[in-house]
């Protein structure tokens, strides 16, 4: 039957001044619990180290572009990524300035328990701009103080090896490329020589213009031939109007005959053709020629035609037979060069398919060469780059640590301390039996309260029973809260003298 919260101060008052000795016994227990607990609690002490990261110094603008400086974009990430590394923890754990003799030889369960000690009571942490602290923590001021120390220490010279490492190590890998770049460029320019040496079947413009050139000849050859050909046509129907004999003294008038036959032919032809046809150049010879022997004829004085003359071979015919026989030679001759030219077409046409052939190859070679130039100059000059930033680092210039702040010795813990518990002690000895006796008086089946009463029953109380006491009883109480008092006093005192003691060093406490 829960008491109401209305009646609970009266009660919890109520309950005290019946129970002094046990409110005071509860009181000093409890205080002096916390008091002791001040003693043994294993207080946390921590020293720092302030690092400043240099990164803005006169070198970095006077070698941009020359050199690259090395970088960390996250300076705690990396402090915390050094100082967690396995080695940097063994060379502080076997450290006999910090753990004392014989710490060189440790079991390896003891090694890694105090590797994992450190890391779990090491922290780093930005403190604005270009700061950030190494902080470790121990229960002894001493430890936290010189392991705060070496952690500084070791993060500087572990830093600057590290960049100087990294700054070698990007100059041999840069270095290694180069090498194997030069022998891809040997490589490459023996196979462009090679290549050149085997195949001179010269550019692709060169064998365009020999194929035209052909394909002109070609054209000029054929046009030529259907001349030849027209010609011979002409003669051979030339020669079907003229005997193959003639009798010996024809007059001129004969000739005449001919010459006048074959002008109305040429006027004929004139009227379909120009003067540059085959067949009229051909008409205009013969009449030249028929004209000249009608002089000579005139010159050896024919005038009539004699009788029973000799018959012999006409001089005409035998000419018109003879420029038949050369033209057909010159027709051969003709058709012989249009065979050879196009047979030098053929072999021009395989001669492209090589070339092109050929370019395909000799533009994945100078492909080749040009990418490997390219990559091996601008790997030249990353080499040089990367030269200049190893002597950088190897200087100490570029990005720099330097310790801002050293390790303080701390002077007292920096959580929870000596005094904290002294005044918390006297604050919960007093507040334990009140709230002993208010939580007690919530579980206690027994009624003290009218409210209580009537809430249980449901019905009303018409009236209650003071407490009465004799004389003797307010004697009796009067003289247990006295000496209730005189000794609650004695305890704070005794209580005050030992935290005093212990707060100015008097009595080796937490502090």
């Amino acid at each position: 039957m829960a008491l109401p919260l209305s009646n609970l101060p009266i009660e919890v008052l109520r309950e005290v001044r019946s129970r002094k000795w046990l409110v005071f016994l509860c009181f000093a227990v409890v205080s002096f619990s916390v008091l002791a607990t001040g003693f043994v609690w294993p207080y946390k002490y921590r020293s720092e180290v302030l690092i400043f990261v240099d990164d803005q110094n006169i070198i970095g603008p006077l070698m941009e572009g020359t050199a690259v400086t090395t970088k960390i974009s996250e300076q705690t990430s990396s402090a915390k990524q050094i100082l967690s590394n396995r080695d940097v923890l063994t060379r502080i754990a076997t450290d006999p300035g910090l753990y004392g003799s014989g710490s060189e030889t440790l079991e390896p369960d003891v090694l890694e328990s105090r590797i994992a000690q450190l890391r779990s009571d090491m922290d780093v942490r930005p403190r604005g701009g270009q700061y950030f602290g190494i902080t470790y923590r121990s229960e002894s001021p001493v430890k936290a103080f010189r392991v705060a120390q070496r952690l500084g220490q070791l993060f500087i010279s572990e830093s600057s090896a590290r960049k100087r490492a990294e700054s070698r190590n990007a100059y041999d890998f840069i270095d290694k490329q180069v090498k194997s770049y030069e022998g891809q460029l040997e490589e490459v320019e023996a196979r462009l020589q090679a290549f050149l040496s085997e195949n001179r079947e010269g550019t692709e413009g060169e064998a365009s213009q020999r194929m035209n050139s052909l394909k002109g000849q070609l054209e000029l050859a054929e046009l030529e031939r259907s001349e030849v050909q027209a010609r011979i046509r002409s003669l051979e129907n030339q020669l079907e109007t003229i005997d193959p004999t003639v009798r010996q003294g024809q007059s001129a008038d004969v000739f005449q005959t001919r010459i006048s036959r074959m002008e109305a032919q040429l006027d004929e032809l004139r009227l379909r053709y120009l003067d540059s046809y085959p067949d009229i150049v051909i008409l205009k010879e013969q009449i030249a020629e028929l004209k000249k022997q009608r002089e000579q004829a005139l010159e050896q004085g024919y005038e009539s035609e004699t009788a029973g003359g000799e018959r012999i071979v006409n001089p005409l015919y035998q000419e018109i037979r003879a420029s038949i026989s050369k033209a057909q030679a010159n027709l051969g001759t003709i058709d012989t060069r249009i065979n050879s030219i196009k047979q030098l077409i053929a072999e021009q046409e395989e001669r492209m398919k090589r070339i092109q052939e050929n370019k395909t190859q000799y533009a994945d070679i100078t492909r080749d060469l040009g990418v490997n130039t390219q990559i091996y100059n601008d790997l030249l000059k990353r080499r040089e780059k990367a030269r200049v930033s190893m002597h950088l680092d190897v200087e100490g210039q570029g990005l720099n640590y330097e310790i801002y702040e050293s390790a303080q010795f701390p002077n007292a813990p920096y959580d929870m301390q000596f005094s904290t518990f002294a005044f918390a002690g006297l604050f919960l000895g007093v507040l334990a039996p009140f709230g002993a006796i208010a939580g007690i008086l919530q579980i206690d089946p027994r009624v003290r309260a009218r409210a209580q009463l009537e809430q249980s029953v449901g019905l009303p109380v018409l009236a209650e029973i003071p407490e009465v006491r004799t004389p003797y009883e307010k004697r009796r109480d009067r003289l247990v809260t006295i000496t209730v008092i005189i000794f609650a006093a004695l305890t704070v005192a005794a209580y005050a003298g030992i935290s005093g003691a212990t707060l100015m060093g008097v009595i080796d406490g937490g502090s």
